[in-house]
């Protein structure tokens, strides 16, 4: 999974509202997430079980205070300073624990399926250990661990429910995670995800269209359909046009606004997808497809089943349908083995490609993958490559940003709220593929309220998001709203 489809906003940790009538209950928790949307949806159930058992989730002053019964940490596995923070995290939070010996820390995720037995060693202070598989299992462990006064483990292997069918309280009113599958069948020899979320089970149709009607008729206009790899959605089962029907019968779902999905992979991305994304109204033309190297000869060490020209393939076809559509990647610099040459290809793929953004990491080894044991590029060349490829793809998204200013957008106003809005009074949204944009409400208008569907027009471009401002010198400046 990537993180290109969240903001900072979203990756914050929630809190609950600041209602003391609401009491403590069986405790006041926490719950922290580490990684991508896959793990944000995660925390949505872990918060869900929890408060069916009857905790309470922390509003803002309590989490600022440190006045916690309860902390979880929902961890990632995919890349190595996901683990430096997880252990540092932990680290801060056993001071909090000797300060509050009854508080109770629990560790969920992908480190805690994979490294379940060296948390409980390097962190005795954490009470209980679950698995990605095993998010129910979190209050009974909570409950053995105060009685027995030790460490309590649980980490399934096999997948016994979908995490989709435990309780959930979503962290958005009017934008929803919806998984659509689990795990993953790849093998890509940099890439721990099979070994924590196993192989890849789909759940029926039928069950991922009613939980976005029960989306819907909570008043959420927008879904991500969420899975490590979506568009192989059904090939389990020998439907190879799975994906492409359920993005359609989402087109069907009344009150259902707009449509988004991550992550696909290339090699499975047929047409009929894109004919879909094309035709169905709500699905939305924004596209993440992770590119990973430009290097046909790396691909190949990658074990990723596809070669560059299939991927630039794809793109031809997605603009050539849809030509409004932003597409953004992930790129891997530094791969083992990665030359020069291997380099300059991907820095021709991103120059050709035109991503509206690019996520490029440093390639960090993840024990028990191939990759971590193949011969490992020296540092200080993976720094330079990696500053040279952001650097050009800085200079891309901005060319592609500047080109919204002067136009009319569609923005969808969340609850995610930027950085300065509160002094600027602006409120913050995506506009329909998928970027985000400040708002300024003119004078004598009332101020969009979150759900609401704002067409504006857009004044000025950031390095990654969009900035629509009532401007008087604009004749032609749009501000409606719809609700």
């Amino acid at each position: 999974m990537d993180e290109a489809m969240m903001t900072e906003q979203e990756r914050m940790p929630r809190v609950g509202e600041s209602d003391s009538a609401a009491g403590r209950g069986l405790g006041v928790y926490y719950v922290h997430t580490l990684g991508c949307q896959m793990n944000v949806h995660d925390s949505e159930r872990i918060s869900g079980v929890l408060e069916s058992t009857g905790y309470v989730q922390a509003n803002a002053d309590q989490v600022e205070g440190k006045d916690l019964d309860l902390i979880v940490l929902n961890t990632c596995a995919v890349r190595e300073n996901a683990s430096d923070k997880m252990y540092g995290t932990l680290g801060m939070w056993a001071e909090l624990k000797r300060e509050r010996p009854d508080m109770q820390i629990a560790v969920g995720g992908c480190m805690a399926q994979k490294d379940r037995d060296r948390i409980a060693q390097r962190a005795p202070w954490v009470d209980a250990v679950f698995g990605t598989k095993n998010i129910a299992s979190l209050p009974n462990l909570l409950h053995e661990a105060r009685d027995s006064h030790h460490s309590q483990v649980e980490v399934l292997q096999d997948l016994e429910y979908f995490p989709s069918q435990l309780p959930v309280s979503r962290a958005s009113a009017v934008s929803s995670w919806v998984s659509i599958s689990v795990g993953c069948n790849n093998t890509c020899t940099f890439c721990i995800v099979p070994a924590v979320r196993g192989k890849e089970r789909d759940r029926r149709a039928g069950d991922v269209l009613d939980e976005i009607q029960r989306c819907v008729d909570g008043g959420a206009k927008e879904v991500t359909l969420l899975g490590q790899n979506v568009n192989s959605y059904g090939y389990s089962t020998g439907d190879r046009f799975a994906f492409s029907k359920l993005l359609r019968a989402c087109g069907d779902i009344e009150g259902l606004e707009r449509v988004r999905f991550t992550s696909p992979h290339p090699a499975a991305f047929t047409d009929d997808v894109i004919t879909a994304m094309a035709e169905t109204p709500n699905i939305m033309h924004q596209l993440h497809m992770p590119l990973q190297s430009g290097s046909d000869r790396i691909l190949r060490a990658m074990r990723r089943s596809y070669r560059s020209e299939r991927f630039t393939t794809i793109l031809g076809k997605v603009r050539d349908a849809m030509p409004d559509a932003q597409i953004s990647t992930d790129i891997i610099v530094g791969f083992p083995g990665e030359s020069d040459e291997d380099f300059e290809q991907t820095m021709r793929m991103g120059e050709e490609s035109r991503f509206s953004s690019a996520f490029t990491f440093q390639y960090s080894p993840r024990p028990g993958t191939p990759a971590a044991s193949m011969q490992q590029v020296p540092h200080d060349v993976v720094q330079e490559r990696f500053e040279r490829l952001n650097h050009l793809q800085e200079a891309i998204t901005a060319e592609q940003m500047q080109a919204f200013v002067g136009h009319d957008v569609e923005v969808l106003v969340t609850d995610a709220k930027g950085r300065k809005d509160a002094d600027t009074k602006r409120v913050t949204g995506r506009e329909r593929s998928g970027t985000l944009v400040h708002i300024g409400t003119p004078e004598g208008c009332p101020r969009p309220q979150v759900g609401d569907v704002v067409t504006c027009t857009v004044t000025h471009a950031g390095k990654h998001y969009l900035i629509a401002d009532p401007d008087p010198r604009l004749i032609d400046h749009r501000y409606t709203v719809r609700r």
